[in-house]
């Protein structure tokens, strides 16, 4: 008997779970709605039950975050997603519009490929369990190496709850021969139809290049920008709350604070007052070496790390009660790591002279990384919030509420999730906290309601017409607006220039070839007077 070596063993291993998984779900597209929501109820409770030991375990094999906070995210993971997606309707005729005559019927992609991320092993596993089985689909996981033995476990927990509650073997699984080329095989299957990738960049930009449909999370670098009027106590204390949350794991959680130079002294002293120590320069340049490595990616070792164990590495010393620690900072660069996302209670601080100094420094962090992912306003102005909400590129835009939680909704009501999309602007295919319906090819079914003939002779029917919105009259005022275009000019106020004052308001019945052609001529007199 022939002994294969490793990697094609790894392989070959891959091929029979996607074999298996093909098969599975060929059977499970025959699954009633009912049949299906009791597989995902029984997979969630399952997780939820084992939620603390799967935390203990992936805390203690990657060494990143703490374990009591991987409790709350196995718990999210499993009862805060299962109860946002219990009542959807995924399989056979979604939507039933009779008025209009259109009908949407949902159909599972097939087989899943999911990539795990070590930072959350085992929440990740759980989550996307959930989405890919409420859309009937089945799913194989690549577990991170550095998270194997906890994603293992997890993958077996969930496998043996969605079978327990009558799901076909081999819906779930995951690669036991941990390899890349295992990886690559299964991202390169011609039987996947997805790629469900969380994880580092290289693995991701694989993921992509695989030709295998890819939907994906991004880098975040999420700026909070704590603005005038906002709740500063409350403010600071949740950008700390969500920075030190799993010891800053989280890729939403905030990167870099942004604040106006007239309330800086009083966010300085809160900011010590909950826990932040300011680095001096000599501090700040010793952990800056420490942050990224010299190929300019993050260094594995400080990922998840409390600021205590930071301060250690770096070679300095901090108070015993410090939470995060902070660099103050005026330039942003690749090569700069506190510009940059970084997996650990470490910020930078940016300190501007209004909002709109403000504005041009969130712009400079996002375009530097994490364009598409999210960013935090603390502020009780409207305006402001409307204003960046119509401007900023990214797709998570969360107002008073920490970061790391907010985003992946477990502090708003955005949809739960675990794989945040950068969209195409941060170079991924969607910008949507995934869900089931993401993992769902929908079938558009349409009845016929106007002829030809109608089509050919559209006077023949009344069409509804266009509500034309007035700037002039729209409640919602742009924090833009200044009083040169709000005043008349002295220019603007004089009638001596008439020459647009009659030429719509002469012929106003029907609209004609001739009478426009004669309010052109009006037009083309006046200019030329």
């Amino acid at each position: 008997m022939i002994e294969l070596d490793t990697d094609l063993l790894s392989r070959q291993n891959a091929r029979e779970l996607v074999r298996n998984a093909k098969k599975a779900q060929a059977v499970m597209a025959t699954f009633s709605q009912q049949q299906i929501d009791a597989i995902v109820k029984n997979v969630a409770q399952e997780a939820a039950h084992h939620a603390e030991a799967l935390a203990k375990m992936a805390a203690e094999e990657t060494g990143f975050g703490n374990w009591q906070d991987k409790v709350l995210k196995n718990r999210f993971a499993s009862l805060r997603v299962y109860d946002a997606i219990k009542d959807m309707k995924t399989v056979g005729i979604i939507h039933d519009d009779q008025q209009k005559k259109v009908m949407d019927v949902g159909v599972p992609l097939g087989v899943i490929c999911a990539l795990v991320p070590s930072t959350n092993p085992t929440s990740t596993v759980i989550y996307k369990t959930l989405i890919a089985l409420k859309a009937g689909n089945a799913i194989i996981f690549s577990p991170h190496p550095g998270a194997r033995q906890c994603s293992w476990k997890a993958i077996e927990i969930v496998k043996r709850a969605a079978e327990a509650a009558g799901a076909p073997a081999g819906i779930v699984d995951g690669i036991t021969e941990l390899t890349l080329e295992a990886t690559s095989e299964l991202m390169h299957s011609k039987e996947v139809s997805l790629i469900l990738a969380t994880g580092g960049e290289g693995m991701v930009r694989a993921a992509y290049a695989s030709g295998t449909p890819t939907i994906s999370g991004g880098p975040g670098n999420g700026p909070a920008f704590i603005e005038r009027s906002a709740d500063i106590h409350h403010a600071v204390k949740d950008i700390i709350t969500s920075k030190t949350f799993d010891n800053g794991v989280i890729c939403a959680s905030e990167q870099s604070i942004i604040v106006e130079r007239c309330i800086y002294d009083e966010v300085h002293r809160e900011l010590e007052a909950q826990g932040a120590y300011f680095m001096n320069e000599g501090e700040a340049a010793k952990m800056a070496a420490l942050l990224l490595r010299p190929n300019g990616t993050i260094n594995p070792k400080v990922v998840g790390k409390t600021a205590l164990y930071l301060s250690q590495m770096a070679g300095f010393c901090v108070p015993a009660s410090t939470r995060v620690l902070i660099a103050e900072q005026t330039t942003v660069s690749h090569t700069n790591p506190y510009s940059r996302e970084k997996l650990c209670p470490v910020l930078g601080l940016y300190v501007e002279e209004d909002w709109k100094a403000a504005c041009n420094r969130v712009m400079e962090l996002l375009t530097n990384e994490g364009l598409g992912h999210t960013l935090v306003i603390h502020t009780r102005n409207q305006d402001v919030i409307r204003q960046f909400c119509l401007e900023k590129p990214v797709n998570r835009i969360l107002i008073n509420t920490p970061a790391a939680l907010g985003g992946i909704g477990a502090t708003t009501n955005i949809s739960p999730a675990l794989t945040l999309g950068c969209g195409a602007v941060g170079g991924g295919s969607s910008s949507d906290n995934v869900g089931p319906m993401n993992l769902l090819n929908i079938r558009k079914v349409g009845y016929g309601v106007r002829s030809i003939d109608e089509l050919r002779a559209p006077g023949s029917r009344v069409e509804p017409q266009p509500t034309i919105v007035s700037q002039s009259v729209d409640p919602r005022r742009s924090i833009l607006d200044d009083a040169r275009f709000t005043s008349p000019s002295p220019a603007a106020a004089s009638a001596s220039d008439n020459r647009f004052a009659s030429a719509t308001t002469e012929q106003e019945g029907e609209i004609s070839e001739q009478n426009v052609e004669r309010v052109i001529r009006q037009v083309l007199e006046r200019l030329g007077k």
